[in-house]
C-alpha cells in the first residue's frame, strides 16, 4: 500500500484550500486529495477548467454543507489572454478558427476598456461550458459542431486591473460575480479593442474571504502524508472559515437546541435579514451552522452541521 493512502476511509471534517494544478479537472484533484485524506465524504465548489490553476476550496465530511454557499462566492482571477487568435473553445485547448491583427494601444487605452466592462452587465456563456440546452451539455454539443443560441445570463465585475499589455499579450486581474466566465470575458475585451482573443492561461487567486497564503499544492500535500499521515488533516480549516463573509449570532443554550432540531429561534443581535452564521453559548468554538434571519428578528435553520469529528 502507498504511503500516500490511508488503510481505510474515516470521517474527516473540514476545508483545505488547493492550488490546482494545470492538467487535472476539479474532480480528479479533489479525488487525489480525498485519497491522500482517507476520507470518506468529499466535494469541492466552484470548478476550474482542466487547463486552469488557482484556489479550490475542497470540502470534507460536514465541511461539505457550505459547498452550495461557496458557489455564490465572488472570485479573483489573474487573467492572461493572447490577442489576434480566437480558438473554438476560448482557450488554449482548442484550435484556431480566427485570426485578427491586434491595434497599436497604450496602456491607457487598454485600461479605458477594461474599466468600461466594471458594474453589471450580461453575457453570454460559451459554447464549451458545462451549461445545458435540452438535457444537454452544451460542451457536448460544441464537440459535435454545432452552436446553439445562448440565453444572457447576468454577471458583475467590481475590479479590474491592468497588469501587462505588450504585442499580442494581455494581462489582467479580475474580481467577478459567480457565474462570470472570464473566457466570454477576454473575447468580449478584444471585440470593444478590435480585434479577437483567446484566454492563454487562467490562475484563480481568491475565492470569498479566503486567503490565497492558506492554499497547498499538490506535491506539499503529498509531502505531508510522506513525513507523518496525520500532517495533511492539520492543515484542514474550519467548515465556517469558508462563511467568514457573513455576520454571525450567538444563540443562548435553550435556543441552539431548538436550532440544531430544526426549529426556528428569535434573535434579536443582528440588525440586517438574510444569512448568518450561528454559534452556541460558547461563540466561535461551537459552530452550529447558517440560519436566515428574517426582517421579523426570526431565525430560521438553513444548513445544521453535526459535532465536528475528532482527528
Amino acid at each position: 500500500m502507498s504511503a500516500r493512502t490511508y488503510s481505510r476511509s474515516v470521517a474527516i471534517d473540514g476545508v483545505l484550500l488547493l492550488n490546482k494544478p494545470a492538467g487535472l479537472t476539479s474532480n480528479q484533484a479533489l479525488q487525489r486529495v480525498k485519497r491522500l485524506l482517507g476520507a470518506k465524504k468529499a466535494g469541492h465548489t466552484g470548478s476550474l477548467d482542466p487547463a486552469a490553476t488557482g484556489m479550490l476550496p475542497l470540502c470534507f465530511g460536514e465541511a461539505t454543507k457550505v459547498c452550495a454557499f461557496l458557489l455564490d462566492a465572488d472570485k479573483t482571477y489573474r487573467v492572461t489572454a493572447k490577442l489576434g487568435v480566437a480558438t473554438d473553445t476560448g482557450d488554449a485547448d482548442g484550435q484556431a478558427i480566427r485570426t485578427a491583427d491586434v491595434p497599436e494601444l497604450s496602456k491607457d487605452d487598454w485600461a479605458v476598456i477594461l474599466n468600461g466592462f466594471l458594474g453589471e452587465s450580461m453575457q453570454v456563456p460559451p459554447m464549451y461550458s458545462a451549461l445545458k440546452k435540452d438535457g444537454k451539455r452544451l460542451y457536448e454539443l460544441a464537440r459535435k459542431g454545432e452552436v446553439v443560441e445562448r440565453d444572457p445570463r447576468p454577471i458583475r465585475i467590481d475590479e479590474i486591473e491592468l497588469l501587462e499589455a505588450a504585442g499580442q499579450r494581455l494581462t489582467f486581474r479580475v474580481r467577478c460575480s459567480k457565474g462570470t466566465y472570464v473566457r466570454s470575458l477576454v473575447e468580449d475585451i478584444a471585440e470593444r479593442a478590435g480585434t479577437v482573443a483567446h484566454t492563454a492561461s487562467l490562475h484563480r487567486e481568491t475565492v470569498g474571504a479566503f486567503d490565497p497564503a492558506e492554499m497547498l499544492d499538490l506535491p506539499g500535500a503529498e509531502a505531508l502524508v510522506d513525513e507523518d499521515p496525520s500532517g495533511l488533516r492539520e492543515q484542514l480549516m474550519p467548515a465556517d472559515k469558508a462563511l467568514a463573509t457573513l455576520p454571525s449570532v450567538s444563540l443562548t443554550e435553550a435556543a441552539t437546541t431548538r436550532f440544531l432540531h430544526g426549529q426556528t429561534v428569535s434573535s434579536e443581535a443582528l440588525e440586517t435579514a438574510g444569512l448568518t452564521r450561528v454559534y452556541g453559548p460558547d461563540g466561535e468554538r461551537n459552530f452550529l451552522g447558517v440560519g436566515e434571519l428574517s426582517a421579523g428578528g426570526e431565525l430560521a435553520p438553513k444548513r445544521v452541521f453535526g459535532q465536528p469529528t475528532k482527528t
